[in-house]
């Protein structure tokens, strides 16, 4: 009965295809499947990533061409880490409740998460590697981080990755400057200007749009040196031809 309401209720709402499911185990099971295959696929290019940037392949590039496949083939893109309550929380939900329910080990997913939750990290390298191409030491220097929010356009920090590369960079004894105009509670500074003056490498860790917008001679009458955008949001060929060291991740 319950569910015969459930499905009149979001008939007369919603013109896309309502599928019922078999229990109410399935249909928690769909969005945890749902999200732990983007989780998944995340992982597998943020892989991919990492071994053509050694190799001088631009990652995004390639994928844009396997997009091209007609069937089968599905566009994710790297990036410095995911956020939000569902891609990097659900797959957990799975791992642990079928290791304690009947115990089996969900081992290619678990790599997945590990491979996602090592980005912040590499991105924090980036930096450290930028930075002495330009002859600098990541200690004592300025780094701004541009973005706090785990997506674009909104507000919401959970599990944003921002904080983690934030931590990355402490560790390696940068000094961090925040900023992200949608969570200004957060942030060390009120505006794009004063996270930019000063610091000497920069790092994209949320594509909105301003951030996005940002042009190379901007960096440059600021005195940045190394930009690392941990979004592949920036034209690579404009920031590279200003004099910039730009890394994207896996471009």
């Amino acid at each position: 009965m319950s569910l015969e309401k459930a499905l009149d209720f979001y008939q007369s709402i919603i013109t896309a295809e309502i599928r019922p499911m078999g229990s109410l185990k399935e249909a928690e099971a769909v969005k945890v499947v749902e999200n732990s295959f983007r989780n998944v696929n995340i992982a597998f290019v943020n892989e991919l990533a990492r071994s053509f940037a050694r190799l001088g392949i631009d990652v995004v590039n390639v994928i844009d061409g396997a997009a091209t496949k007609p069937f089968a083939f599905m566009p994710h893109y790297p990036g410095c880490g995911v956020g939000g309550h569902c891609i990097p929380v659900d797959p957990y939900y799975l791992i642990d409740y079928a290791k304690k329910k009947n115990g089996f080990s969900h081992c290619f997913l678990a790599l997945a998460c590990k491979t996602n939750e090592d980005m912040p990290e590499y991105t924090a390298e980036l930096v450290e590697k930028g930075l002495k191409a330009r002859e600098r030491e990541i200690k004592g220097t300025k780094v701004s981080v541009l973005g706090l929010a785990y997506k674009a356009g909104i507000g919401d920090c959970r599990e944003s990755p921002s904080f983690e590369i934030i931590k990355a960079l402490k560790n390696k004894g940068a000094q961090v400057v925040a900023y992200d105009p949608y969570v200004p509670e957060k942030s060390d500074v009120s505006k794009l200007e004063d996270a930019l003056e000063g610091s000497e490498a920069v790092v994209i860790a949320t594509n909105h749009a301003l951030f996005g917008g940002i042009r190379a001679y901007e960096f440059v009458n600021h005195g940045v040196k190394v930009v690392v955008d941990g979004r592949n949001c920036l034209d690579k060929t404009e920031m590279k031809s200003a004099g910039l060291y730009y890394a994207g991740i896996g471009r």
